[in-house]
């Protein structure tokens, strides 16, 4: 796991453990993507209490190899407000510790703090290329719920919308992963991560998330 990612679980880990349940969907979705093995599912389960499970499992994360990061934040369906308090921690401590090794400060804001425009904005080569597969996959990953939202500013229609859902019920990521899809299709070259950030900043979600998916 990327030191930076270690860092924000140490720093939250107390908001972490009195916020999270994770017994339920979260354990499911990192034992579903290989970040968890069978074993260390049921050591986690084997704690009394909630906040116990959640620190057992934060104790293991780090150790889960360079995706395992990226996967807790897919698995926050049900906590959106704890995801976007990661990725804000996430930029804070990247922002530190690009400023703490000698390179020059972001720029800040009029209150004061680093533009998160700034800080995790695309750079000009990037702004309009048409996402890949496998690009658009990890961003159906991270998305979450927010997923209908960003599908909607993108003009997905409501019926294909509807047809996305019904034919994924189970799954929140391949339901977006198939509207992203769709989108990309309709508007071929037109489909460019500038047009995609603009909906995913519409949607509320936190500029890090393209950034990192189109920079992998």
């Amino acid at each position: 796991m990327d030191p930076v990612h270690k860092e924000v679980l140490r720093k939250l880990r107390v908001y972490l453990c009195e916020e999270l349940l994770v017994s339920d969907a979260v354990l499911a979705f990192l034992y579903q993507e290989d970040t968890l093995t069978a074993a260390q599912l049921d050591d986690i389960l084997a704690e009394s209490t909630e906040r116990k499970r959640c620190r057992k499992l934060l104790d293991l994360l780090p150790n889960r190899g360079p995706e395992a990061f990226r996967c807790f934040l897919a698995a926050l369906d049900d906590f959106g407000w704890v995801r976007q308090r990661l990725l804000h921690e996430e930029l804070d401590v990247r922002s530190g510790t690009e400023t703490a090794s000698g390179r020059r400060a972001s720029p800040t804001s009029h209150r004061g703090t680093p533009s998160a425009t700034a800080v995790r904005g695309l750079p000009a080569g990037v702004r309009h290329r048409v996402p890949s597969d496998r690009q658009l996959s990890r961003l159906a990953s991270a998305l979450g719920a927010e997923w209908e939202s960003v599908a909607t500013d993108l003009g997905v229609s409501s019926a294909a919308l509807f047809r996305c859902r019904a034919d994924h019920p189970l799954c929140c990521r391949d339901a977006a992963l198939a509207a992203l899809l769709l989108w990309r299709r309709s508007q071929g070259k037109n489909a460019t991560a500038r047009r995609l950030q603009r909906s995913l900043r519409a949607a509320g979600v936190h500029s890090s998330v393209l950034q990192d998916v189109m920079m992998s």
